[in-house]
C-alpha cells in the first residue's frame, strides 16, 4: 500500500511511464545501502515528532505535507495499486537506469546528482 499511495500522490496526473518511474525510484532506494530496506520505510523516511512527520522534511512530499493521505480519485488509486503490484513482482524492467531521486519540473533543487532522464514532469537522478 505504501508504494501505491506514493504513486497516487506523487504521479497520478502523469502518464503510466511517469507513475512506473516513481515506483522504480522507491524500489531502487531499497537496493541502495544509503536508504531503508522496505518500501514503507523508504517512503516514510524523515524526521518524526509526537505530532507525526515533520512537515516539509520527508523524502517524499506527500508523506509529510500535512494533508490527508486518503485517496479521493478511486480510478487513479486502482491504477496505482496495479502498477505497484507489477513493480513489486518484478514484472516491469527498470526504466529509470537506477535512479534514486526525482523531482517535478516545477522545482529546482540544488542536487549534486547525475541526471538520468525526464519522464513526464519528473526529472530523475542518481
Amino acid at each position: 500500500m505504501c508504494l501505491a499511495l506514493t504513486i497516487y500522490h506523487e504521479a497520478r496526473d502523469q502518464p503510466m511511464d511517469g507513475q512506473i518511474a516513481v515506483a522504480q525510484v522507491v524500489i531502487n532506494r531499497i537496493h541502495d545501502p544509503r536508504y531503508p530496506s522496505t518500501v514503507c520505510d523508504v517512503v516514510q523516511q524523515g524526521p518524526v515528532t509526537w505530532h507525526g512527520p515533520v512537515i516539509g522534511e520527508c523524502q517524499f512530499d506527500w508523506w509529510c505535507d500535512g494533508k490527508s493521505d486518503i485517496p479521493k480519485d478511486r480510478r487513479s488509486m486502482r491504477r496505482a495499486r496495479v502498477i505497484a503490484e507489477m513493480v513489486l513482482a518484478g514484472k516491469l524492467a527498470d526504466r529509470v537506469n537506477g535512479a534514486t531521486h526525482y523531482h517535478s519540473t516545477s522545482v529546482s533543487p540544488e542536487w549534486k546528482l547525475k541526471f538520468i532522464a525526464r519522464i513526464g514532469n519528473h526529472l530523475l537522478y542518481r
